[in-house]
């Protein structure tokens, strides 16, 4: 076995655990991962349980659903959790109990880096995705050598918690031009026009946008499976957003909207597939 330096455990290896992981065995590293739900996966060296994961790597790189299946991983780890671990939590999940969770890592000797991926699965694998970092100073230059293998650009933007905010920030202003993107090109297909060719003449105006590059042409061409990021997780992002706006006192009248068209799309079957998919709950008729 190679140096532990080197060395890196996943607990979830889906569309972006398994991004993540692929771009680390690219970069050099030896990678390990646990999931129950993929029991191999391409240029990882995959374990029987997280148990294993963590009695063989330092460094545990978390990327799973949801925050409480983190928290619930995490528990399940019982004393195999120790000072030497340094856990890399990239789940986008509920920002109170992420801070929860660093404190109860805290209080077992290991340190917690909230490192949210602000991309889909594709630019994360080419190593084109931003990081938003939420933890301590020491421990972002401890895991310095890995954050950069991960990722070009990094932003830390405040203590344990603050990632999962930023990130919810970012999740809804890339959400609602994805969603302002497929109501105008569903309006300009009930106008006549051919969404593609409207595609390449709005690709020239400004109205052009990073999410008309990303999933123009997936909406376009109904092109939704194999997916980059699911409408189903997109949809969890956005629950969380409008609950913590509610919190804070912010209204989000756009979001309430984008709300229901994610959860019609999701009713047409399209949950597991490409958040492009969002543009079939304007095809197929009115709310």
């Amino acid at each position: 076995m190679g140096d532990a330096s080197n060395r890196v455990g996943i607990i979830g290896v889906g569309l972006l655990g398994g991004a993540l992981g692929q771009r680390l065995t690219g970069q050099g590293w030896e990678v390990l991962g646990h999931d129950s739900a993929v029991p191999e996966l391409d240029g990882l060296t995959m374990c029987g349980s997280a148990v294993e994961l963590a009695d063989r790597c330092d460094t545990l790189l978390l990327s799973l659903p949801t925050s409480a299946v983190v928290a619930e991983v995490v528990g399940a780890l019982g004393q195999a959790v120790t000072g030497r671990h340094c856990f890399i939590d990239t789940t986008t999940g509920e920002p109170n109990e992420m801070e929860a969770l660093g404190q109860a890592l805290a209080e077992r000797g290991a340190a917690y880096l909230e490192a949210n991926v602000a991309g889909s699965s594709t630019l994360a694998k080419r190593g084109e995705a931003a990081l938003f970092l939420g933890g301590a100073i020491e421990t972002i230059d401890r895991s310095q050598l890995l954050l950069e293998a991960l990722a070009a650009k990094r932003f830390h933007v405040g203590p344990v918690g603050a990632a999962s905010r930023f990130k919810l920030v970012h999740n809804l202003i890339l959400g609602l031009n994805r969603a302002a993107l497929a109501e105008g090109l569903a309006f300009a297909e009930a106008l006549g026009f051919d969404a593609s060719d409207a595609l390449a003449i709005l690709r020239e105006t400004p109205a052009t946008s990073a999410a008309l590059e990303a999933k123009g042409e997936k909406m376009a061409k109904r092109d939704f499976d194999p997916p980059q990021a699911r409408l189903s997780q997109h949809l969890k992002d956005v629950r969380l957003i409008r609950r913590l706006a509610e919190e804070v006192g912010v209204g989000t009248p756009m979001s309430d909207t984008h709300q229901s068209l994610l959860e019609r799309a999701e009713a047409l079957g399209l949950g597991e597939s490409d958040n492009a998919a969002v543009i079939e709950a304007l095809r197929r008729g009115n709310l």
